[in-house]
């Protein structure tokens, strides 16, 4: 993490406070004062929260896992990222457009929303987030259809190898299983039913202990539920996952162990009082966020030695 001696509310060495850290991404700002640590969660679309960042400890052997979908149970940031970029060239007029490597923590991990109006932001200035919703799910219909129906990107839901092995292994064990993500359900859930064909597990809902998405997409003539402006990197989808999904109280916190492979994840999981496990694979080291992990793991089957 890099030093930044102001934000839009704090400034250090006043008000108590004795620095402020902040990742790569600048997503977040740390503000440390001398008793206590509060999180600055930033926001494209205006709105900016701030949260006390817990003291984290995990004590196994593990009550449940919390356990994100893209990129840590379900390789798909590639396909979401390309939709990003597909509905930005269309704002643009441009079927040749391409998105730049250093957009890709800004476009990964995140909401929709967030994510599109990043691409607004850098690429579209005249373009307004509605239109660039309305192609966005325009794209994700077609493609998600395509998909399910055998047509369409068959790569572009993969399961992480060892999913299968690593899921049924903790399961045997009695340790409750939250899967846990900032899409929305009708883009969530497709990938994992199509990594469970793929690995013939059956049904998803079936098998995992709760299921927690960012809910529903607001379109006109259909209602929508409260996902676009509260999405990881804030602690609600974990939080929730463990004291509703699982009935795990925030006093036995130090049972649950989140794993994630994003940095948007991992402060989400920080925030929410869990210790985390970063995953390689994802943004998180490029995002600057490693140094908030508790543990890493290069693979599924490392985990096991974590949480038993």
């Amino acid at each position: 993490m890099i030093r930044v001696p102001q934000n839009d509310f704090f400034k250090e060495g006043k008000d108590g406070v004795k620095r402020i850290l902040t990742p790569d991404d600048k997503k977040i700002d740390i503000i440390e004062f001398e008793d206590k640590r509060l999180c600055y969660v930033k926001s494209a679309l205006g709105y900016p929260a701030i949260y006390p960042m817990h003291e984290t400890h995990f004590e196994p052997k593990a009550e449940a896992i919390l356990m994100d979908l893209d990129g840590t149970s379900v390789h798909s940031e590639e396909f979401w990222m390309w939709v990003i970029q597909e509905t930005t060239a269309r704002l643009l007029g441009k079927p040749g457009f391409r998105t730049e490597p250093e957009d890709q923590p800004f476009i990964s991990g995140h909401s929709v929303s967030e994510h599109l109006q990043y691409m607004i932001d850098k690429y579209a200035k005249d373009a307004s987030l509605e239109k660039a919703r309305e192609y966005y799910f325009d794209i994700v219909n077609y493609e998600l259809s395509e998909i399910l129906h055998g047509r369409g990107k068959q790569d572009a839901f993969t399961p992480t190898p060892g999913l299968k092995e690593f899921l049924t292994t903790v399961k045997s064990e009695g340790i409750k299983i939250g899967l846990v993500t900032s899409g929305l359900y009708e883009k969530a859930m497709p990938e994992i039913i199509s990594a469970f064909r793929q690995l013939d597990m059956g049904d998803p809902v079936d098998f995992y202990d709760a299921i927690i998405t960012a809910g529903q997409a607001l379109r006109k003539g259909q209602t929508g539920t409260l996902g676009e402006l509260a999405p990881k990197p804030h602690p609600w989808l974990y939080a929730e996952t463990a004291c509703v999904g699982l009935n795990i109280p925030f006093k036995r916190r130090h049972k649950v162990l989140g794993i994630e492979d994003s940095s948007a994840g991992v402060v989400s999981i920080k925030l929410a009082g869990f210790s985390c496990c970063g995953v390689s694979g994802g943004n998180i080291d490029k995002a600057g966020a490693g140094d908030m992990c508790d543990y890493r793991a290069d693979k599924l089957s490392d985990i096991l030695n974590i949480i038993l």
